[in-house]
C-alpha cells in the first residue's frame, strides 16, 4: 500500500536547525515546509488541510510554540503536533504532552527518534 508524501511543516527561529530537519524529512521521502516564526506559520493556517504534522521549537521570540499550538486549536486545526526543544526545564515536555502533542524531543535528538515519531503520529509504519 502506497502513501503520498507526508507533509510536515517545521517551525524553528533557528535557521541551521529548520534546515537540518528539511533536509533529514526529504531524505525520508517526505515534503517539508520551514517557518522561521509562528506568526509566519499561522498565517497559512488556513491551508491546515494540507498539513499532516507540525514540528514546533518551543521557545521562539514573538510566540511559543504552546501558543501556536493554542491558536491552531482555535482556529480548528487538529494536526499532530511534535515540540521540540532544546529547554532542560522538566515541566515543558509534561506540558506539552498534557496538552495533546504527539511527541516531545530534547535537542540534540536523533534523527531516527524525529523520524519514528513523526511516523507514529501519522499511524504508519516503516
Amino acid at each position: 500500500m502506497s502513501h503520498l508524501p507526508a507533509r510536515i511543516h517545521i517551525v524553528d527561529d533557528d535557521p541551521s536547525v529548520a534546515r537540518a530537519l528539511k533536509r533529514l524529512l526529504c531524505s525520508w521521502g517526505m515534503q517539508a515546509r520551514t517557518f522561521s516564526s509562528g506568526k509566519a506559520f499561522l498565517a497559512e493556517l488556513s491551508a491546515c488541510r494540507e498539513i499532516d504534522c507540525a514540528v514546533l521549537d518551543v521557545r521562539m521570540p514573538e510566540m511559543t510554540g504552546f501558543e501556536v499550538r493554542r491558536r491552531m486549536k482555535q482556529a480548528g486545526c487538529q494536526i499532530p503536533i511534535i515540540f521540540i526543544t532544546a529547554n532542560e526545564a522538566p515541566e515543558i515536555e509534561t506540558e506539552a504532552l498534557q496538552g495533546g502533542a504527539v511527541g516531545f524531543l530534547r535537542k540534540p535528538f536523533s534523527d531516527q527518534a524525529l523520524v519514528d515519531l513523526i511516523h507514529r503520529a501519522l499511524g504508519r509504519t516503516l
